[in-house]
C-alpha cells in the first residue's frame, strides 16, 4: 500500500478522499487547520491540525515519512474556501504552492494530484464537449487561482521523475450536498427558482464518488504512469429538469417559474468573477458539457444523479 499526503484533510471533498484511503489500507498523512471526524479512528491515519501553509509542517512530514503521493485539496471551494475568493485566498493559495510542490519533489513523491477546476474553461460557445485542448478563457478569482496553481505544479515537475496530475472537476455534490446544482436553477437575484421552456438544457457536474474513484485510479498505479490534465465530471450532464425534480423530491426547493429565453440576455461577469456560487440565468443556454474520456481510461464514471446515495 502507498503512503498519502493529503492538504485540506477536513474539508467535504477531504474528508471522503482520507475514508476511502484508509478503506483501501493506505498510510494516510492529513493536514488541515481545522480537525474531523476521522481523527483517532484508523491507526494507518495521521492527523497534523495545522495550516497548510506552514512549512515546517509540510517539510516534516515529507522529509521523514516516505510520502509516495501528494493530494493538494487545500485553498479549493468545495472542499475548504468560501465561496467569495478575494485577493487574500489567491495570495495563500500562491504561498502554500511555492513551497509544497518543491518540498513533493525533492522528497521523491512519485505523483503529485491538484485539484483544479473546469472553471479554468469559461464561458464556451459552441456544443462540441469541452476537452483538456480547449482555451482556457475563465475570467474569474478562482480561475485565475487555479491556473497559478497549475502552471507552479508543471513548473515544479518539469525535469523530475515526480508525475504531475491536474484534475480539473466540475462542481461537486453528492446526495446531501447539491448547493452547486441548485445554483443552477436558482435566481439568486429574484430569490425563486426558475426554468428556461421544458429544462431540456443542461450541465456538468461531477459526483463526489467519481472524484474519489478517479483519485484512487491514479494512487493504484506505482509506475505514475498517468500523467497532466484530466476533465473529470460525469459522463452525462444534468438538465435543469432533472435538478428541479431531484431537489423537490426532497423538499429542498418551492416553487419554480418558467421563464422565457430571450435574445437580449447578458451575462452579469462582475459579479461571478468574485462569487464562485453565483451562476447568471443567462449563461444556461452557453455550453458547459465537459469531455471526460480521457479521464475514463483511469476509472469508470458510474456514479450518476440517479445512483447516488
Amino acid at each position: 500500500m502507498s503512503t498519502i499526503l493529503v492538504t485540506g484533510a477536513s474539508g467535504m471533498i477531504g474528508t471522503y478522499l482520507v475514508s476511502s484511503l484508509l478503506g483501501k489500507k493506505h498510510k494516510v498523512y492529513g493536514v488541515d487547520n481545522k480537525t474531523n471526524e476521522l481523527v483517532g479512528s484508523d491507526d494507518n491515519y495521521t492527523f497534523i491540525q495545522s495550516d497548510v501553509t506552514n512549512k515546517d509542517t509540510i517539510s516534516r512530514i515529507l522529509a521523514n515519512e516516505h510520502v509516495d503521493v501528494l493530494v493538494h485539496l487545500a485553498c479549493s471551494v468545495d472542499n475548504d474556501l468560501d465561496s467569495y475568493i478575494t485577493d487574500t485566498e489567491i495570495k495563500r493559495s500562491k504561498m502554500c504552492d511555492k513551497f509544497i510542490y518543491d518540498l513533493a519533489e525533492k522528497a521523491g513523491c512519485t505523483s503529485i494530484v491538484l485539484l483544479s477546476t473546469t472553471q479554468v474553461y469559461g464561458i464556451q460557445k459552441g456544443r462540441e464537449p469541452i476537452r483538456e485542448t480547449f482555451p482556457e478563457k475563465g475570467s474569474t478569482n478562482y480561475c485565475d487561482l487555479k491556473l497559478a496553481s497549475e502552471k507552479a505544479l508543471l513548473k515544479a515537475t518539469k525535469k523530475s521523475n515526480t508525475v504531475p496530475v491536474i484534475a480539473r472537476v466540475a462542481p461537486i455534490y453528492d446526495a446531501e450536498y447539491t448547493q452547486n446544482l441548485h445554483d443552477r436553477v436558482f435566481d439568486q437575484k429574484e430569490g425563486v427558482a426558475y426554468i428556461y421552456k421544458e429544462g431540456e438544457y443542461g450541465f456538468s457536474f461531477c459526483c463526489i464518488y467519481n472524484l474519489i474513484d478517479f483519485i484512487n485510479g491514479i494512487i493504484n498505479v506505482p509506475s505514475g504512469r498517468y500523467e497532466g490534465i484530466y476533465n473529470v465530471a460525469d459522463t452525462k450532464v444534468i438538465t435543469a429538469a432533472e435538478i428541479i425534480e431531484y431537489e423537490k423530491k426532497r423538499y429542498r426547493i418551492g416553487a419554480v417559474i418558467q421563464k422565457n429565453p430571450s435574445i437580449n440576455l447578458t451575462i452579469n461577469k462582475g459579479k461571478m468573477k468574485t462569487d464562485y456560487r453565483y451562476f447568471d440565468p443567462s449563461a444556461s443556454f452557453s455550453n458547459w458539457n465537459i469531455d471526460n474520456t480521457k479521464a475514463r481510461r483511469i476509472s469508470t464514471f458510474r456514479w450518476t444523479l440517479a445512483n447516488t446515495k
